[in-house]
């Protein structure tokens, strides 16, 4: 990205105070967007505690977007403070590197510094640590923003909007036989089916619960963020869920997928503004296929063998889901077993005659254990840090997760891109 050159005091400078980088933007960008929270929408949000500070680009020319959070009140803050906890900093660093690890198409943790205010916090004891942390992901576009401009008439800017995310985040064409393939509004749409049906597979091969996915917290992309309650599986368990407050299981761990189709279907509603709704259903009706496309390519990725078409990865998949509730396992434990050699027994083994292992060498699955992401450990991070100021332990686990993804081999390319 061309940083590697700034000095300690320029990282702090731009990362921590957030002076303009050299050629880029020349103030920061707050976004105003709306949404459903919980499937109840919300006309009065936006960037409340993070902006837009900068933009670059990657090697293949793809838009890189430095956004903040917990860089302090915006004009759409309400009557938050606009901070982040240093725990929550620690908890995003944990969740993206593990979802990069596991192949997921996630934002990554930039950099966080911390500012040394003390914030009071409902959900942590408190006084507790403050930091400000920069995230770098391919977009800051939520599917809210499209719901914004559709609500306020604004058809021009909804427009303009669809126009500026083709440009930026190129992908595949819509099917040759579909109706009005060449409607900008549906190209975006077709788009984000896949992408999205993508992130919705990538999520259930993870074993991971995001806890909030409101439509605010879509990226037009398909790339996870907005990290907020998440959890990782400890067993096989479709109705997990990690938000204390969903008390209905909305955003449980079996609901994930129909989650992200919900809110698929509210960007449809949102681009009625621009083209007629058949079109726009008919993306979206091919989500179900997709997601199951992208269901056997990263469930075999992850199991280390070579796919054998839908029908036959799903029995499997349908046997390694039974395993893991008979044992009471969870996906780490279950994927780290069989590519560590660790023989299948029963139907399982069965389904898996046939398929052709792919490579495991790595030492990662000699190991004792998988690398796993749950609630005690990650609280025993934090613990360090809050009462010892020890961040070895959360160094050590960053450095292990990038060893579980080098063992993982190449990750399969996010769906929908191009």
């Amino acid at each position: 990205m061309g940083l590697a050159e700034l000095s300690d005091q320029e990282w702090l400078n731009h990362f921590a105070g957030f002076a303009p980088l050299p050629d880029n933007l020349p103030q920061p960008l707050a976004l105003r967007y709306h949404g459903h929270q919980f499937r109840v929408y919300n006309p009065d949000i936006g960037d409340g505690r993070g902006f837009l500070f900068a933009q670059m680009r990657d090697g293949d020319g793809r838009l890189l977007d430095l956004g903040t959070k917990g860089s302090g009140q915006t004009p759409y803050s309400r009557t938050a403070d606009g901070r982040l906890t240093l725990k929550g900093a620690v908890r995003e660093i944990l969740a993206t590197e593990m979802l990069e690890a596991l192949g997921v198409n996630t934002s990554r943790t930039f950099s966080v510094v911390e500012t040394g205010e003390e914030l009071v916090r409902g959900d942590e004891p408190s006084p507790t640590r403050s930091a400000v942390m920069v995230r770098l992901s391919h977009s800051h576009i939520r599917i809210g923003a499209f719901q914004r401009l559709a609500v306020l008439g604004e058809d021009d800017h909804l427009r303009e909007l669809v126009d500026y995310c083709l440009s930026q985040f190129p992908g595949p064409q819509p099917p040759e036989d579909a109706p009005g393939r060449d409607e900008p509004a549906v190209i975006l749409m077709h788009q984000a089916v896949e992408r999205m049906a993508d992130l919705a597979a990538s999520y259930m091969v993870a074993g991971f619960v995001h806890g909030v996915l409101n439509t605010d917290n879509m990226n037009i992309t398909g790339e996870s963020f907005d990290y907020g309650p998440w959890r990782w599986l400890p067993t096989w368990d479709p109705a997990f869920t990690a938000a204390y407050f969903d008390h209905a299981g909305l955003y449980a761990f079996g609901r994930q997928p129909e989650a992200i189709r919900w809110n698929l279907a509210q960007l449809a509603i949102a681009l009625r503004r621009l083209v007629d709704a058949p079109p726009l259903i008919a993306a979206l009706e091919r989500f179900g296929d997709l997601y199951h496309n992208a269901m056997s390519r990263r469930f075999t990725w992850r199991l280390g063998v070579q796919s054998r078409g839908l029908e036959q990865d799903f029995s499997l998949i349908e046997a390694a889901e039974g395993t893991m509730r008979e044992l009471g396992i969870g996906p780490d434990a279950f994927f780290f077993a069989h590519r560590g050699g660790r023989n299948a027994a029963g139907q399982l083994a069965e389904k898996l005659r046939g398929y052709e292992p792919l490579n495991s060498g790595h030492p990662y699955w000699e190991g004792e254990e998988p690398q796993a992401m749950l609630i005690d450990e990650v609280e025993a991070i934090w613990a360090s840090i809050a009462e010892h100021d020890d961040w070895q332990p959360l160094a050590d686990k960053v450095e292990a997760l990038r060893v579980m993804g080098a063992a993982h081999g190449k990750h399969p390319s996010p769906a929908g891109n191009i």
